[in-house]
């Protein structure tokens, strides 16, 4: 492939992950407009996150699957057309129960991700694989801050309409180019989808994470609540037991037990739930009326913009993890972006009487997301076969959003458990949520600690796909985590 169309491809795959990124932040700040000009209730309007949620949790993993087998550009341009449906739907919605519907179609994006790392992997050199997962890592998180700040000015100058109205244009761009210059990889799966295997972990999935997202609004001991808890659990097991017969799992619960893996995950889980619930967490407090005791009656504008030092940190952290990767390991910038998001939350929970420590606080929190994003994608990445890129990335970011929704709904016990008279939060609330925060930032940096260290051999400008192995020798970690790298020789450059 020549260089150009490297780039070229590179850029359809970070416009289209980043838009998906900035879809899931960039309609929370907007809640409360949508609600008055859908004349819904809060509870309905929380569903326009909810769906989203929902349906990527189902869709990353599926279609990562299917992108394994069938193809990864076919499955991207169908993945495209999703979204762009989805966005065109949400524009035009003239209801609320419509708007949710568009969500869940937008959800579908959620399996860009698997399916760009997958794309990278199989069609880049292998000198510039690692490099190009972190900076499409740095876009996807930094997707997500652009969301954040970038809501109050479009719903001011515009309308909120034109949160979907912006993507429409753009996807339907990248739609189009990745259709004409994204090439096809040779490199496939054997076997099918395990449609059983992808019913429970749809099922699964919404059992846990729907009562997580919506405890607070029908009671943590609920029956519906607990009740979808004890279904979680049961048809987890029955997920577990249909992909341990499967002569071709939807999830190959041997690669998920790799060292590599399994502890990279545990770090996501833990990681998650810090980020997102910063995320969620941190706009609501500076937009507190200082009436309250804390808090600095921001607009949905300013809020935004004292989130801009994390966007800004994450972007370049992001992309300066792809050049510190091949001289510290990929293992050592998931500690070091854990333990600075543990600084973060353990600083907001000193101080958070000025503006300035917040902005500062959500650039050091940033520098920590732009790292770890780097580097659990590409550690997971560098511990698989080719052949499950999409499925095991794909898993890897339902548990990064798993780990959110855990950590979004407990910070919101914390912070809403007990009221002032005038019905906002005390003080404390946040204080003890930030502190929770922190010590989840500072668990997943142990927990990134366990991820073994190995050196990946590699052949010198020879591309990555599935084929044959070259065993490497314990040693520094040069990337990747496993003793074998898969050389496929009919990649592209």
């Amino acid at each position: 492939m020549p260089r150009t169309s490297t780039r070229l491809t590179f850029a359809v795959l970070a416009t289209g992950a980043g838009v998906f990124a900035m879809l899931q932040s960039l309609i929370a700040p907007a809640l409360p407009t949508v609600q008055h000009a859908m004349h819904t209730s809060q509870s309905t309007a929380t569903w326009v996150m909810t769906a989203y949620l929902l349906s990527a949790s189902i869709f990353t993993p599926i279609l990562g699957r299917v992108g394994d087998l069938i193809g990864k550009k076919r499955t991207l341009v169908a993945v495209l057309l999703a979204v762009l449906a989805g966005c065109l739907l949400a524009a035009l919605a003239p209801t609320i129960g419509v708007l949710i519907v568009a969500r869940v179609v937008q959800g579908i994006g959620g399996a860009l991700f698997p399916l760009s790392f997958g794309i990278i992997r199989d069609e880049f050199a292998a000198s510039q694989v690692s490099g190009s997962i972190s900076n499409l890592s740095a876009v996807i998180a930094a997707g997500g801050g652009v969301g954040m700040v970038a809501a109050g000015p479009i719903v001011t100058a515009l309308d909120y309409r034109w949160l979907f109205w912006i993507p429409v244009a753009v996807v339907a761009a990248t739609t189009l180019i990745a259709l004409r210059y994204v090439p096809e990889s040779p490199n496939r799966a054997q076997g099918r989808v395990n449609w059983l295997g992808a019913v429970l972990l749809s099922g699964w999935l919404v059992a846990l994470l729907l009562p997580l997202s919506q405890a607070s609004h029908w009671g943590w001991g609920s029956a519906k609540v607990i009740g979808l808890f004890v279904a979680a659990v049961l048809l987890f097991a029955l997920w577990l037991g249909s992909e341990a017969r499967s002569r071709s799992p939807l999830i190959d619960l041997g690669i998920m037990r790799l060292p590599a893996v399994w502890t990279t995950n545990t770090a996501a889980l833990l990681f998650g739930a810090g980020m997102y619930a910063i995320w969620s967490f941190l706009p609501g407090f500076v937009q507190t009326p200082s009436s309250a005791g804390y808090g600095f009656g921001a607009s949905v504008t300013a809020a935004g913009l004292l989130m801009l030092p994390m966007l800004i940190a994450m972007f370049c952290s992001g992309v300066l993890s792809g050049r510190l990767e091949p001289v510290l390991g990929a293992k050592k910038l998931l500690v070091a972006g854990a333990a600075l998001g543990a600084v973060a939350c353990g600083f907001l929970a000193l101080w958070h009487d000025r503006p300035w420590q917040i902005a500062f606080a959500a650039g050091v929190f940033g520098l920590g997301i732009g790292l770890a994003f780097a580097a659990m994608a590409n550690l997971i990445v560098g511990s698989v076969p080719a052949e499950q890129t999409g499925a095991a990335t794909g898993m890897n970011a339902n548990i990064r959003t798993i780990g959110g929704s855990i950590g979004a709904a407990v910070t919101s016990v914390l912070v809403t458990g007990h009221l002032q008279s005038s019905g906002l939060p005390y003080e404390s609330g946040y204080t003890h949520g930030f502190t929770l925060l922190a010590l989840l930032c500072l668990a997943a940096a142990l927990a990134a600690l366990l991820v073994p260290v190995r050196r990946t051999a590699r052949l010198s400008g020879t591309p990555r796909a599935s084929g044959r192995t070259v065993s490497g020798a314990p040693g520094a970690d040069a990337g990747a985590t496993t003793g074998t790298e898969a050389v496929a020789p009919g990649a592209r450059s």
